[in-house]
């Protein structure tokens, strides 16, 4: 038996019909008048092939088939109302699931934040943290490995966008017990004979390029290179070297016993920004992340700095 225009406007009215069992009372219940709420009803009647109630001048009674087919229209409607509510979810950005990638420290330091931030407002979106190495960031939301990534600037391929969101300076780290502490800013020259440990090769290259435009007597480069900022700021804490790193990281580094110091003129700045895939249309839910971020972390940033 073909049911194919079977409606949700008639299981509707066939369930307030039920409820109310009067068609007057089911019409005001649905919004229509008694006329139209007969058709409804005669319409299904035609569609699934039996009669569906017993009707008196007083009161309308399921028939036994009525009665039988009864908890299959309330299923039917169910899930229609769940569909519907799942529907009106994702575009309220209230539900679904979101891929955000960052390196350790921003993973660490920034989203768990950011996502209790937002669950506030949206307590049923699911927010899942990865970390993903600064140099993954961009091949990582062009493969859909992540919906959105937060971290520094990197070269970008034409299959993804990147929204600038603050710039951080790049400044010592060290023990408060280090010669370098003495200083309010570092100068290079200082700097330059000073043992210096670097995370990472994203990290390594940011220190490398250091005064990159001057003799090579006078540029600055890292002694060691490990693969874990924990690793590096624990060396700091030790007194064994220095590293160079963000001013973002500056919570997890003070909560290594570490203090910050400027370097001289001129400083690398480091920008920090989303990046999200070209190709692929955000989510409702991943694009109302995204723009509840850029707001977020602005402030988040600017509160660290103050």
């Amino acid at each position: 038996m073909p049911l194919s225009r079977l409606n949700a406007r008639q299981l509707e009215t066939f369930l307030a019909i039920v409820d109310c069992g009067s068609i007057a009372r089911a019409a005001d219940r649905v919004c229509l008048t008694p006329s139209a709420v007969s058709q409804l009803l005669g319409e299904l009647e035609r569609e699934v092939g039996f009669r569906l109630f017993d009707r008196t001048t007083r009161r309308v009674t399921l028939t036994v088939a009525g009665a039988d087919f009864l908890p299959a229209a309330t299923a039917a409607m169910t899930q229609l109302h769940a569909a519907e509510r799942s529907a009106k979810n994702i575009r309220d950005r209230a539900s679904g699931v979101i891929r955000v990638g960052a390196p350790l420290v921003l993973c660490a330091a920034v989203l768990p934040d950011a996502i209790a931030a937002y669950r506030e407002l949206h307590p049923k979106v699911t927010i899942r943290p990865t970390d993903v190495e600064v140099e993954h960031l961009v091949s990582s939301v062009a493969d859909g490995e992540i919906d959105i990534a937060l971290g520094p600037n990197q070269p970008l391929s034409d299959r993804v966008s990147a929204t600038p969101l603050f710039e951080s300076p790049w400044v010592v780290w060290c023990s408060p017990r280090h010669a370098l502490a003495r200083y309010d800013v570092v100068p290079w020259e200082v700097l330059r004979e000073t043992a210096i440990v670097a995370t990472g090769r994203d990290h390594e290259y940011s220190v490398a390029r250091m005064l990159s435009d001057q003799p090579e007597d006078n540029r600055v480069f890292p002694v060691e290179i490990v693969e874990n900022v924990t690793t590096a700021f624990g060396m700091a804490r030790a007194g064994l070297s220095v590293t160079l790193a963000p001013d973002y990281v500056q919570d997890f580094a003070r909560s290594q016993d570490l203090v910050m110091r400027r370097t001289g003129k001129p400083e690398t700045i480091r920008q920090i920004c989303l990046y999200h895939a070209k190709e692929r249309e955000l989510s409702p839910a991943a694009a109302g992340f995204h723009t509840f971020l850029i707001r977020w972390v602005d402030d988040w940033y600017r509160t660290l700095t103050r």
